[in-house]
């Protein structure tokens, strides 16, 4: 039962040194197979652990049961850091299905390794940059440690350096280094050593920056410089040079400026070359006196350090000056036909020279010449006067069109000038430019074109429109400015003028509407003038007839109300239109229906070729099988006097249109029956006149309508008591009286009428539903929760019209209940096709008369508001 040993030599401990490589033997150990076993082993020795857990070491096989347990190098063992011993499991099973298990203990051995650098002397060589000027301190501190914690040592190479280095690793400097002088860079070699004279070293370069401390100066010597005035600008004057003691061995950053406010030189900043940048004039007043000039040059580095120096540039004078005259344009006027010999102009009153030596001030007026001279001469060339040789006529043929001569005299000094060929650009005179207007005498009229002008214009030319165009001339030289104006004529009863004409070009214009039915022709009179002689012209305007006027009809609009059972071809009421037309025949108008005419009830006859015309009904109205909705008509009447043109002429002549409005309401026919009520109507007539001052009229009014109105109250009040107590019904309680009181004020006839709706429609103004009586007309809006009700008969008590003869139809619906468990049957006054008796009847008059008072009434029985209940 013991377990079987296979691991020969486990378990054993074994040493490994730090830092082995991979591959490196720890151990060897064999394997014992049994002899049963044939097959060797089946699984191979393999770490199955380890204590603590590591991946630095594996198992290769030697032979074939000799194993070697090796170092992987991952991680490569470090005695510092890592664990100094570690428990190796190495199990292993033979073709048997016997196993072992054993461990290998293995302990790691310390070697002592070289001391490293850290921070960034590790990684790469160090450069440390110390300005010049630095007084003497540590400049860098040195970081390396010895892996076993060992003290380490530093050294400094080549020894002959100015800087040491401390036990701590510390970098001192021990001198104060100047950039002008000293080495610009040192390289350090640093070595640091542990006890067992193991070292590692590294490099060190220390760069000396250069401080901007020195200040520059110039190298020009020269500080005396002579040049001669007008000179142009760009002109080098002195090349100035300088040098930095900071930049011996670069090229130099100065900045060259110039610190006296000069106004002729200027230096560039970064050459150095002084130029001439402004006119030196050395006969100006400021250096007439002083002619040196005293410039303070400066320059600068980028450090703010500088140098001053101060040149003197001295200006020699040439001779450069020529006359000068101002001014030295001339402008004069002269009358034409004015004699010779006038004096004109003094030129020498105008001209100087500015040129210091006597010598050189003298000059003289030489070469009047220019177009027209031969009109014109000096009298000598010291005294420069002008005078006319010979009078001008600007009409005269050879003068024509010549207004301005131009002359031009030269001014010249006396003395010859020595520097045109070293200043060609300069000049020893001056020329004056003389101009003399030729001022025009006004010695003719203006003339028109002709002596009267013809317009022909339509009268319906647009206001503003030019419609003709006079002219005027004078034989003055230059032609006269003339300015036109209408100084008669042009005016009617409604406008003072009409016509406007344009002051300068002529034009006349139409300042309102001309109309030919009014005034046939216009006559002006047209005025020319050129400021101090004038003309005048006549004028005749034609006006020429068009047809803008549209035809005016009687009347223009009409309201009326017809039967719904009015006959095919009827002239509707007897109505008709007559036209007129200012500027049209009557034959040549038109009749047309444009908008409303649903369905094309209605057409007017004649329809062309005469003044008047008759509204017909076309076609009959269907309202029962749905064809016809519409109970009111809107026809827009369009009457055109187009009828006599042809197809070809209504294409291009102007047609006017006027228009007529008819509103005509269809009303249905009326369904009466017998009255089964009694009812009565009081009629009362009232006129009352009021004023403003009569205050007291509408309270009297108001209070004793109030106190009638609660007396009548108290009085039904009272009957329908008496009524209740003497006559109570055979059926429920709360059963409908059977008399109804109506009572009608103002003279209005009353009607009492049981309507039942049994139609609905859809308002087009609200959008609102409401409900209609087919026979009657009736409407009313619906309520959202009331069924459509079926058609029984109606009850219509009708009377008479008051003495006003103003009359109108009110209808009141009411269902009347019948008492509980009684039925009546139908009698020819309660069924629906039963007719009314003789004296019951309406006539068609009284049909016509009620139509026309429900016309009368502010709502016109519209849908604009809601209708009360079986009101037509």
């Amino acid at each position: 039962g013991r377990r079987t040993r296979l691991l020969k030599g486990l378990p054993a401990t074994s040493t490994v040194e730090e830092n082995a490589a991979a591959g490196v033997s720890v151990y060897t150990f064999n394997i014992t197979v049994s002899p049963m076993s044939s097959e060797g082993v089946a699984i191979l020795p393999t770490l199955v652990n380890s204590n603590p857990l590591t991946e630095a070491f594996d198992i290769e096989r030697k032979g074939d049961l000799e194993f070697s347990v090796v170092t992987t190098g991952n991680p490569v063992l470090d005695y510092e850091t890592m664990p100094k011993s570690f428990d190796l499991q190495i199990f292993v099973e033979d073709t048997m299905g016997r196993t072992d298990l054993n461990i290998l203990t293995v302990q790691i051995t310390d070697k002592n390794e070289h001391p490293v650098f850290r921070g960034n002397m590790a990684i790469q060589t160090v450069t440390i940059y110390v300005l010049e000027g630095t007084r003497m301190e540590r400049i860098y501190q040195v970081d390396a440690a010895d892996p076993e914690n060992a003290e380490l040592k530093y050294t400094l190479l080549p020894e002959s350096v100015p800087f040491l280095i401390f036990e701590s690793g510390a970098i001192f400097s021990t001198k104060v280094f100047d950039y002008e002088k000293d080495p610009h860079c040192y390289f350090l070699n640093i070595t640091v050593t542990d006890p067992d004279g193991l070292n590692s070293t590294k490099t060190v370069n220390i760069n000396i920056i250069n401080v901007n401390d020195e200040r520059p100066y110039f190298t020009t010597q020269q500080r005396i410089y002579r040049i001669p005035e007008e000179q142009s600008p760009g002109t080098v004057v002195a090349n100035i040079t300088a040098k930095d003691p900071d930049d011996e061995n670069s090229p130099s950053r100065l900045f060259y400026s110039t610190q006296s406010s000069d106004r002729y030189f200027s230096i560039n900043p970064s050459t150095g070359v002084l130029q001439v940048t402004g006119r030196i004039d050395r006969d100006a007043q400021s250096l007439r006196l002083h002619p040196n000039i005293s410039v303070i040059l400066r320059v600068e580095d980028c450090g703010g350090h500088a140098s001053e120096m101060e040149i003197t540039i001295i200006i020699e004078d040439i001779n450069d000056n020529a006359p000068e005259c101002n001014p030295s344009t001339f402008r004069k006027e002269a009358n034409e036909n004015m004699t010779a010999g006038t004096f004109l102009l003094d030129l020498r009153n105008y001209c100087k020279d500015i040129d210091v030596d006597p010598s050189n001030n003298q000059f003289s007026f030489t070469g009047l010449s220019g177009f027209g001279s031969n009109n014109f001469a000096l009298e000598s060339t010291v005294s420069g006067r002008l005078v006319m040789t010979e009078s001008i006529d600007l009409e005269n043929p050879a003068n024509l069109g010549v207004e301005v001569y131009s002359l031009t005299v030269r001014v010249q000094d006396i003395a010859c000038p020595n520097y045109t060929s070293k200043y060609p650009f300069y000049t020893s005179f001056d020329i004056i430019y003389i101009y003399i207007r030729i001022k025009p005498v006004n010695e003719f009229f203006p003339v028109f074109g002709d002596l009267s002008y013809e317009f022909n214009v339509p009268e319906i030319t647009k206001v503003g429109s030019s419609i003709g165009r006079v002219n005027a001339r004078d034989k003055d030289w230059p032609p006269s400015v003339i300015t036109y104006s209408i100084v008669a004529g042009g005016g009617t009863r409604d406008y003072t003028n009409i016509f406007w004409i344009s002051p300068t070009k002529g034009d006349v214009k139409i300042l309102a509407r001309l109309d030919y039915e009014t005034t046939q022709k216009h006559i002006l009179t047209v005025q020319a003038s050129d400021q101090e002689r004038t003309a005048t012209a006549s004028v005749t305007v034609n006006v020429l007839e068009v047809n803008d006027e549209e035809p005016v009809c009687s009347p223009n609009f009409y309201s009326f109300q017809i039967p719904v059972s009015l006959a095919v071809g009827t002239n509707i009421n007897g109505f008709r239109i007559e036209c007129q037309d200012r500027d049209s025949d009557p034959r040549s108008f038109r009749y047309f229906i444009n908008e409303g005419n649903v369905n094309n009830h209605f057409i007017f006859s004649p329809c062309a070729g005469s003044n008047t015309s008759r509204l017909i009904l076309a076609s009959r109205f269907d309202y029962e099988s749905g064809l016809d909705t519409n109970w009111i008509y809107r026809l827009h009447v369009y009457i055109t006097d187009d009828n006599l043109l042809s197809a070809r002429d209504k294409s291009t002549h102007l047609i006017n249109t006027g228009t007529v409005t008819l509103s005509i309401r269809v009303i249905p026919n009326p369904t009466t029956v017998i009255a089964t009520t009694p009812g009565f109507t009081v009629v009362t007539k009232r006129e009352n006149l009021y004023s403003e001052s009569a205050w007291y009229v509408p309270f009297v009014i108001t209070l004793g309508s109030l106190l009638l109105l609660g007396l009548l109250g108290y009085l039904g009040f009272l009957l329908a008591t008496w009524v209740r107590t003497c006559c109570p019904p055979a059926g429920k309680a709360d059963g409908t009286p059977l008399i109804h009181f109506i009572f009608c004020l103002c003279s209005q006839t009353m009607t009492k009428l049981n309507t039942v709706f049994d139609g609905e429609a859809r308002d087009p103004v609200t959008g609102k539903m409401y409900e209609f009586n087919t026979r009657s007309g009736a409407r009313r809006w619906k309520k959202n929760d009331e069924p459509l009700q079926p058609a029984p008969a109606m009850q219509v008590t009708s009377s008479a019209t008051g003495d006003s003869g103003q009359g109108s139809d009110r209808a009141e619906a009411s269902s009347k209940k019948e008492p509980s468990g009684k039925k009546k049957e139908p009698t020819a006054e309660t069924k629906p096709g039963a007719k009314p008796s003789a004296g019951q009847s309406e006539t068609p008059g009284q049909d016509g008369l009620r139509l026309q008072k429900q016309k009368e009434e502010p709502e016109d029985r519209g849908l604009s508001s809601p209708a009360p209940q079986g009101r037509y």
